[in-house]
């Protein structure tokens, strides 16, 4: 069995389980098998979910923070409701400079979460999608630094380049501690990877 075989089976794999699950996106267990690993999600927490179409990680908040938690997805398309009174979608840019503060005004306290999955139009063109998503992972960045609580918790997509580092440095001035985790169900070939950022320092 080639290395090229393998990999496509996974793919499906998660495909399939999402179908099976009921997810409306392979991307939750993404979301699933990090928090399997980190516990940064808990009951009654407050998450809030940037680039959170189709729904897929909003279902997976959704499961874990219970009746008593919030979770709040932003997309620039409109997401089709889960149907739970706790979970708030708005349609929004993350680059949007008044974006925060329509999030302020919807959210019960501060968050103890800020997911963001938020991707480029990809190109084709590798240094302009590395660029394009490292921007939108900067502005999720200062979104979250204003939303967090004390302590609240940060986790990223980013694309792997020659900027990766760059703006892993700027993701440690405001964390305690920074985790890089490549989820099983990403794909191997994919240059994405995901960062945590731990203990929001305020």
């Amino acid at each position: 069995m080639s290395k090229e075989w393998l990999r496509r089976r996974r793919r499906d794999y998660f495909y399939r389980k999402a179908k099976e699950e009921s997810y409306r996106s392979r991307a939750s267990f993404k979301l699933l098998q990090a928090v399997k690993k980190y516990n940064f999600i808990k009951l009654g927490d407050v998450v809030v979910d940037l680039g959170a179409s189709p729904g897929g990680w909003l279902q997976v908040a959704r499961e874990i923070v219970g009746d008593k938690g919030f979770v709040l997805g932003l997309d620039l398309v409109k997401i089709k409701p889960l149907g739970f009174p706790n979970v708030y979608i708005i349609v929004g840019d993350v680059k949007d400079p008044e974006i925060t503060r329509r999030i302020k005004a919807v959210l019960p306290r501060l968050a103890d979460v800020v997911l963001s999955d938020v991707s480029p139009n990809i190109s084709g063109v590798w240094e302009v999608d590395h660029a394009r998503q490292i921007e939108l992972a900067e502005c999720s960045l200062q979104i979250a630094v204003s939303i967090l609580g004390p302590k609240g918790y940060f986790f990223v997509k980013v694309f792997m380049g020659e900027m990766f580092n760059s703006y892993l440095n700027q993701v440690k001035k405001y964390f305690s501690s920074v985790r890089v985790f490549k989820p099983k169900a990403s794909r191997a070939e994919s240059a994405e990877i995901y960062v945590l950022a731990l203990e929001y320092k305020g």
